[in-house]
């Protein structure tokens, strides 16, 4: 067997991303998604889509993701290969010269179909192969105004904040104590100020207005904790809900969703697109009090 050429591809041959047979696990166009170059209208970028050739057929494939502004990859979002090439899609994550995050998206339901298991196991298993490991585990949520708009408790009043320092004490605080597996993962690279500065820095990425990030106060005046509704490069999310530690216990995570979910409602939102670690317990049945519903899973690996 031939060793494999492993190369990026050129927008004049962008279309040999589609001569590889694979199943697609999740049903992307489900979600509007699919391959195309962005002078195609697609989101991807043909010098960060690398592909594996053996005797000129293309036998594993990646492609990275960024935002129309990013100068560089943000994640990994699209690796599979050809049925007996595990060990070529290892080597294509090896040698290409992008360094990401690895987000596999999966079905809700992924465990219980044996074969998208068993495709998705050999995905990781290329990827741990290259020198990656499992991060963490999440839902994606989809909101749609068919599920209704989520009850307002009114315990919180909300105000938007200005002043970044502001925003960026609350984050520390919020992370002191966390349940999140990437703010833990930047806490122990570079402490909290790393934590909160990735998610200010995540904030300011996304595309739509700084005025709409707020503050909750419970009605003596405290803090109780952050929402921030946004627009990121495929539509309306959550951009952040987070609880300062001194006020949980009380069921406010449910409040800021539900203040998060009427906010984009109103701007025009169709659907909005939420996401939290399986492992964060209240967060995930906040997500279910509010309509959110599972649509995907999505295995992180770094």
């Amino acid at each position: 067997m031939t060793d494999p050429v492993i190369r990026a591809l050129t927008e004049s041959d962008a279309h040999l991303f589609h001569a590889l047979a694979v199943r697609d696990l999740v049903g992307r166009a489900a979600f509007g998604h699919r391959y195309a170059t962005t002078d195609d209208g697609g989101d991807y970028r043909p010098e960060w889509t690398w592909v594996a050739l053996r005797d000129g057929v293309v036998v594993a494939r990646a492609a990275w993701w960024g935002g129309p502004h990013d100068t560089e990859p943000v994640l990994l979002n699209w690796f599979d290969f050809a049925d007996g090439e595990e060990a070529a899609g290892a080597e294509l994550l090896r040698r290409a010269p992008l360094h990401t995050e690895y987000e596999l998206i999966l079905p809700a339901d992924w465990r219980e179909r044996p074969d998208v298991r068993a495709a998705a196991e050999d995905r990781i298993s290329a990827a741990r192969a290259a020198g990656m490991k499992p991060l963490v585990e999440r839902y994606s949520y989809r909101w749609t105004p068919e599920s209704g708009l989520p009850e307002r408790p009114g315990r919180l009043e909300f105000r938007p904040e200005p002043d970044d320092e502001v925003i960026l004490d609350v984050l520390r605080r919020v992370h002191s104590v966390t349940l999140d597996a990437h703010a833990r993962k930047a806490i122990e690279a570079g402490g909290l100020e790393q934590a909160a500065r990735e998610e200010l820095d995540f904030f300011h990425w996304c595309p739509s207005p700084r005025s709409w990030w707020q503050l909750a106060y419970t009605r003596e005046g405290e803090l109780a904790g952050i929402q921030v509704p946004a627009h990121n490069p495929s539509g309306p999310c959550v951009g952040f809900i987070g609880v300062v530690p001194e006020q949980r216990g009380h069921g406010y995570g449910y409040d800021l969703l539900a203040e998060c979910t009427h906010f984009l409602a109103a701007e025009g939102a169709e659907f909005i697109a939420g996401a939290t670690d399986r492992g964060n317990v209240p967060m995930a049945a906040a997500f279910a009090r509010a309509g959110h519903r599972i649509t995907q899973e999505r295995i992180h690996l770094v």
